[in-house]
C-alpha cells in the first residue's frame, strides 16, 4: 500500500509549491509519487508540469458525468522526476461544492486502483477548509502534514487542522507527523518562535524550515521545481526539501494532536508574544 500525505494549511501559505517541491524531492529519492491538487483553482502541479492540466471534473464534464467512462490516462499526467499528477478542479465560482468535487476524486482512485500503484501519495489539499469533502483525504491518510508561517493566522488555521486530524483519528489511521515551517527568515525576526511554541502545546514537532527566498517566488512563476531552477542559493532551497523526503520516507514519529479552543488561541498565542 502506499504511504499517503494530506497536506494543508492557511490559504496562500505557499502550500502548493511546498507540497510540489516535497513531492519532487521523494522522487528524487526514488520513491513513485503521485501527487494530488484538490483545489478549483487547479495550479497544485503547476510546478511539476509547467501547465495547468485538464482536472477531474473537466473530464467529468465531457464525458456526461459517467464515472465509467474515465480512464487514468485521462487525468494522471507526469511531471518532473517522473512525479504522477492529478487536479481534482471544482465547479465554477458559485455553483457546487469544491469539497464533494474532492470526494469523488477520492473515489475514483479507488476505482483506478492506484492506491496499490504509488510508494507516496501526496494530498494538497484547499487551504484550512476541512468540510467532510475537503476533509476525505485524512480518511486514507498515514500521515497529516500541516504548512504554516510564524503568524496568528497560520497557527489559528492549524490548530483547526489539529481538531480536524484529532475527530479523524477516532475512525480512522491518521496521525500528525508535524509542521512544515514555511517562509522562514531568522536574518530578519521571521523565525519560528511562535510555531515552536504551539507545536509543542498541542504535541507535535517542525519537521522543516523552508526559507523564505526570491528563488522560491521565481520557480513558482516559471512552472519550475526548485530543482531545475539556476543561482548560487539553489542548495539553500533545496536542502530543506531533501532532507524532509528523507525524514518522511523512514517512519517518522507521529501522533494525535492535541488541539487548543479556539478562544484558547488568542489567549495563548497573545501570550507568547
Amino acid at each position: 500500500m502506499s504511504l499517503i500525505l494530506a497536506v494543508y494549511g492557511k490559504g496562500g501559505i505557499g502550500k502548493s509549491t511546498t507540497s510540489a517541491n516535497l513531492s519532487a524531492a521523494l522522487a528524487l529519492k526514488g520513491a513513485k509519487v503521485l501527487q494530488i491538487g484538490c483545489d478549483p483553482k487547479h495550479d497544485s502541479t503547476f510546478p511539476l508540469t509547467g501547465t495547468l492540466q485538464n482536472t477531474v471534473i473537466d473530464v467529468l464534464d465531457k464525458a456526461d458525468f459517467h464515472m465509467e467512462d474515465v480512464l487514468m490516462e485521462d487525468v494522471v499526467k507526469t511531471g518532473f522526476a517522473g512525479v504522477s499528477t492529478l487536479e481534482s478542479g471544482g465547479p465554477p465560482a458559485g455553483s457546487g461544492c469544491g469539497g464533494y468535487v474532492v470526494g469523488e476524486t477520492v473515489k475514483l482512485l479507488q476505482e483506478f486502483g492506484l492506491y496499490t500503484k504509488y510508494d507516496v501519495i501526496l494530498f494538497d489539499v484547499l487551504g484550512d477548509v476541512v468540510c467532510g469533502g475537503f476533509s476525505a483525504p485524512l480518511n486514507y491518510a498515514d500521515y497529516g502534514i500541516i504548512i504554516a508561517c510564524n503568524d496568528f493566522d497560520s497557527i489559528f488555521a492549524a490548530n483547526r487542522l489539529c481538531l480536524a486530524i484529532q475527530q479523524k483519528s477516532t475512525r480512522y489511521k491518521v496521525k500528525l507527523a508535524g509542521i512544515i515551517a514555511n517562509r522562514v527568515d531568522h536574518e530578519f525576526g521571521g523565525g519560528t518562535g511562535l510555531l515552536e511554541q504551539f507545536a509543542e502545546t498541542v504535541g507535535t514537532r517542525i519537521i522543516g524550515e523552508v526559507p523564505y527566498h526570491d528563488l522560491i517566488r521565481r520557480s513558482r512563476l516559471a512552472g519550475k521545481t526548485l530543482f531545475e531552477m539556476e543561482g548560487p542559493d539553489q542548495a539553500v532551497c533545496i536542502t530543506p526539501f531533501e532532507q524532509m523526503a528523507e525524514y518522511i520516507l523512514n517512519q517518522p514519529p507521529s501522533e494525535v494532536p492535541k488541539p487548543l479552543g479556539d478562544r484558547e488561541v488568542f489567549e495563548v498565542i497573545g501570550g507568547w508574544r
